[in-house]
């Protein structure tokens, strides 16, 4: 029962929408993390600058919320969740490289890189995979005799 379920989910979201909805749970559970249990500052000091971690974290849980929703739209319609589910990792790895450039937070490089490459660029990437892949190459005609 469980795996038929899963299939029918999976024909219903498609490649696109398994993603969004995979990564609109983890950006919705990363904000509420920071809404829970709000970590240190380090590094992140320009957006604490406007207002503390726990408001920071809405970002997440509404990009989050919007990015899980998306995969259930059709095709083309989807974007919305891409453009959406980059914003948040992309806010922080501005923070963070503004942390190294200010010298308040060497390692923040790092973690800069890691944001802008695990998650912002594995968005990119997602959000260019066809939903689709290409058939198959049909197999070859079998030799037989010709009547």
């Amino acid at each position: 029962m469980g795996c038929r379920a899963a299939r029918r989910l999976y024909k219903t979201l498609g490649r696109r929408g398994c993603f969004l909805a995979i990564a609109g749970v983890g950006k919705t559970c990363w904000g509420i993390s920071f809404l829970v249990d709000p970590p240190n500052d380090r590094g992140l000091r320009l957006l604490t600058e406007v207002c503390n971690l726990r408001h920071w974290s809405w970002l997440w849980i509404v990009a989050g919320i919007v990015t899980f929703c998306s995969a259930f739209l059709p095709i083309g319609r989807d974007k919305i969740g891409f453009s959406v589910a980059i914003v948040p990792p992309t806010v922080w790895a501005i923070a963070y490289t503004a942390a190294v450039a200010s010298g308040q937070y060497s390692r923040g490089g790092f973690v800069a890189l890691w944001y802008l490459t695990s998650h912002c660029g594995v968005i990119a990437w997602a959000s260019t995979v066809p939903e689709y892949s290409v058939p198959r190459a049909p197999r070859p005609a079998r030799r037989g005799k010709a009547t």
